[in-house]
């Protein structure tokens, strides 16, 4: 057969809710899970799930695939042994068999044909690494946050996305929740007046951590942890995320080798929100500034307290700091918890964040979004809004577009702290002007060999 007959799983997938297949020599007896009967999805309908990282965001989201009938997780992939292990029990105890793979390596995982989908949720400066071989090979490709560390880095990823006609997931799941589109569709239709200030805030990163040079654990492939990263010999607990230790030690996710800290990992949540009820999804602000405070010992170096203030071309204005919340701000919002995003107009505001929407006057929260009138994206479960794009070949509600200008505005507030000084950032060209120091920060990062983009 001619590789042009051949239909792929893709393919497949996509057509099997209108297709009829006749089949000769159909046996008399078959169980109702394969044909889809009772509840259960046909094997030939499912949509295969491979999932690469799985410490506790990873084994989070990998959890929502299990909770999916039409999807079936087939392997998990981790260079810690007991991650990979619990995470191999988990699908296992699951599905009731023994039939899920387990792999220290993305590589031979990512060549398997039967594999439809990837979840992708290593340590930062794994993911487009990852997710650009993902997508090579045929992948549809959740994303956990932030997308990488460089402009090179989110460009490359976005090419390829499109190149391959990647159905692609980012795991901002807050535009997963009602309360978050409820808040942003109020701004897009004029609830607030005309909008001119927006106002963020998250954690920020952490100094802890020790520089105690330590033997590597037995249970950790470190080689292929760093990956692309520096050498740096190990310290004690450098590679902490766990899941297995309850609530989760970390110190890599505030080391600059492997992140730009949480002004990006988890700054990245409330900034998007910023972006969507704005209506700036596709551009970010063209000044820049901001002060930091930075770990002055430890292995940990990424911002631990800013403020940056940023103008977007129209003039709408943008501070973004690290909590806890100024004075002002907790006073006017009155529900302000550790992060949150609080849009400003000329006739009143919203303040959204995971604990719900507060709004001045009061009664908005109430108003009613008439049908003629703006009605933003609405999926109701992030993975569930993945698995129906896979099939339709649809934009997700986190599509590489907007996801890619989202982090953007991330990595321009962490260069922007980086130098200390008022910034000017083209949109066009995608990087600073007249800024070397800058530019050198945030364009491109070297890799360690053998690995590169």
């Amino acid at each position: 057969m001619s590789q042009r007959n051949i239909i792929s799983r893709r393919q497949f997938l996509k057509k099997a809710g209108g297709a009829c297949v006749v089949l000769t020599g159909f046996p008399y007896i078959i169980r109702s899970s394969a044909l889809g009967k009772a509840g259960t999805v046909a094997p030939s309908n499912r949509i295969t799930v491979a999932c690469i990282g799985v410490g506790p965001e990873g084994h989070g989201v990998m959890r929502n695939f299990l909770a999916q009938k039409d999807a079936r997780v087939l392997a998990v992939c981790d260079v810690k042994t007991p991650e990979l292990e619990f995470a191999q029990r988990r699908v296992n105890n699951h599905y009731q068999n023994n039939d899920c793979k387990t792999y220290r390596d993305f590589r031979p995982l990512l060549a398997r044909e039967d594999i439809d989908v990837v979840l992708i949720a290593t340590p930062d400066h794994w993911h487009v690494l990852i997710a650009v071989e993902a997508a090579k090979a045929g992948k549809d490709i959740f994303l956990e946050k932030p997308i990488g560390l460089s402009v090179a880095e989110a460009l490359a990823l976005r090419n390829a996305v499109h190149k391959y006609g990647t159905v692609f997931l980012f795991g901002t799941q807050q535009r997963s929740n009602r309360n978050f589109r409820l808040a942003c569709e109020l701004v897009r239709n004029g609830r607030i007046g005309k909008l001119h200030t927006v106002n963020v805030w998250c954690p920020p990163s952490q100094a802890r951590g020790s520089t105690k040079v330590v033997p590597v654990p037995q249970t950790l492939d470190y080689d292929k942890w760093l990956g692309p990263a520096p050498y740096s010999p190990y310290t004690l607990n450098r590679c902490s995320n766990s899941l297995l230790l309850g609530n989760p030690y970390k110190i890599w996710p505030f080391i600059s080798d492997y992140c730009l800290g949480w002004i990006s990992g988890w700054g990245i949540h409330p900034i998007d929100i910023a972006q969507w009820g704005a209506g700036t999804e596709y551009t970010t602000p063209v000044e820049i500034e901001g002060k930091a405070a930075f770990p002055k010992e430890g292995p940990c170096d990424t911002a631990t307290q800013w403020t940056i203030k940023a103008k977007y071309e129209n003039g709408l204005m943008l501070n973004f700091v690290s909590e806890p919340a100024p004075q002002q701000w907790q006073k006017r919002y009155k529900k302000v918890v550790y992060h949150g995003t609080a849009f400003e107009g000329t006739d009143g505001w919203v303040h959204v964040s995971r604990s719900g929407v507060n709004t001045y006057p009061e009664n908005m929260v109430d108003s009613v979004i008439l049908p003629e009138q703006i009605h933003l994206y609405k999926s109701n479960n992030h993975v569930r809004n993945l698995l129906d794009c896979v099939k339709t070949r649809e934009k997700t509600i986190s599509n590489i577009d907007v996801s890619f200008y989202s982090d953007l505005v991330c990595q321009i507030s962490a260069a922007a702290l980086h130098v200390g000084r008022k910034l000017t950032w083209d949109t066009e060209k995608l990087q600073f002007k007249n800024d070397d120091a800058a530019n050198r920060f945030i364009l491109s990062r070297p890799m360690r060999s053998p690995w590169h983009l």
